[in-house]
């Protein structure tokens, strides 16, 4: 039997996202002696250091711009000279495995000496408008793929499409990249989960022009990953906002996510019935006023794939216009 080395790697990725999120797990105890100033609610984000210093803020920023670049490097030589896509790995692929390696530790390093990530100086927001984005992308580009509601593609141009497809990479990789820096390695059960959800990323970015990267059980995993954190995330606040995060993006897998799997009939019938299911078991308890909630997320990322496809449109359309009039200078000079 032959094993293949992308698949392998995709196994060996895993499991190196595991065991690191353990390391940080247990490290985390020496992080509690770092004094934070009081929580101030859903727009303050907590860890971070009451007086920041200069070197907190410059080995925050200086390794999110480092792990940047060198990602954004590696996709522009893998798209200018790669090009094919292989069940082994290329030596870009190998490379990049080791860049997110190596700013794993540096991060993780980072948080121990320095302490501080870019929270410091962003909005929270802006940490989760990046993965917002970067979910709002994937149902864009693959709507060709599996459509947006029920199988059914939505009616955005091919150019579109193709411009997403190929300029993915970048947009992921910054959305995952930021992310990991935004927060500091604290062994909290959210942070622990976003830790593993982030590796996860960074593994799959690592694996451009590989079979594996398009496998589309994993791709799937990565969509729906967040309805665990959300959901999980919402418990632990307290905040009785789970059922929203749990039946949002649970909605969001049974109208588009599941339709890129190669489902039959009846198991698609049946995660809508469990769904179904799950929202009456869930609001017959709450209280059928609250049925609102389900709505929200989905109704947030498909408005969002609009605006998105209409912000892409007009960009294009000026791209295109710029070109036109550029050659037709050029042609008069």
């Amino acid at each position: 039997m032959v094993v293949r080395r992308d698949a392998l790697a995709l196994w060996a990725g895993v499991l190196f996202s595991f065991a690191f999120t353990g390391l940080i797990w247990l490290a985390g105890e020496r992080l509690e002696a770092i004094p934070k100033l009081p929580d101030e609610g859903a727009s303050w984000y907590y860890w971070k250091l009451p007086e920041p210093t200069l070197w907190s803020r410059a080995t925050a920023w200086g390794g999110y711009a480092a792990h940047q670049l060198a990602l954004w490097g590696l996709i522009v030589y893998a798209q200018r000279r790669v090009r094919r896509y292989t069940t082994g790995l290329h030596r870009v692929n190998l490379v990049a495995l080791a860049v997110n390696a190596g700013f794993a530790v540096l991060h993780f390093v980072q948080t121990h000496v320095w302490y501080d990530g870019l929270a410091q100086d962003v909005s929270i927001f802006s940490s989760q408008g990046s993965v917002v984005l970067l979910l709002v992308w994937v149902l864009l580009m693959e709507n060709d793929r599996r459509g947006l509601f029920f199988g059914r593609r939505a009616p955005f141009a091919r150019e579109l499409v193709r411009f997403a497809r190929r300029y993915h990479g970048y947009v992921f990789a910054w959305a995952a990249v930021y992310t990991f820096w935004y927060h500091p390695m604290e062994n909290t059960s959210g942070h622990l989960i976003g830790f593993v959800y982030m590796f996860f990323l960074l593994l799959q970015g690592s694996l451009f022009f590989t079979r594996a990267h398009l496998n589309r059980w994993w791709t799937f995993t990565l969509e729906a990953i967040v309805l665990v954190h959300g959901t999980l995330v919402a418990v632990m606040q307290g905040n009785g906002l789970w059922p929203m995060f749990a039946l949002g993006f649970a909605g969001l897998i049974v109208v588009t996510q599941m339709h890129g799997l190669g489902l039959g009939r009846g198991p698609k019938w049946l995660a809508v019935a469990a769904y179904a299911a799950a929202t009456a078991l869930i609001y017959n308890w709450r209280g059928w006023a609250r049925i609102d909630e389900v709505v929200r997320i989905p109704v947030i990322e498909y408005a969002s794939v609009f605006v998105l496809a209409g912000l892409l449109w007009v960009g294009l359309r000026i791209a295109s216009v710029t070109r036109v009039r550029a050659r037709a200078a050029g042609a008069a000079t």
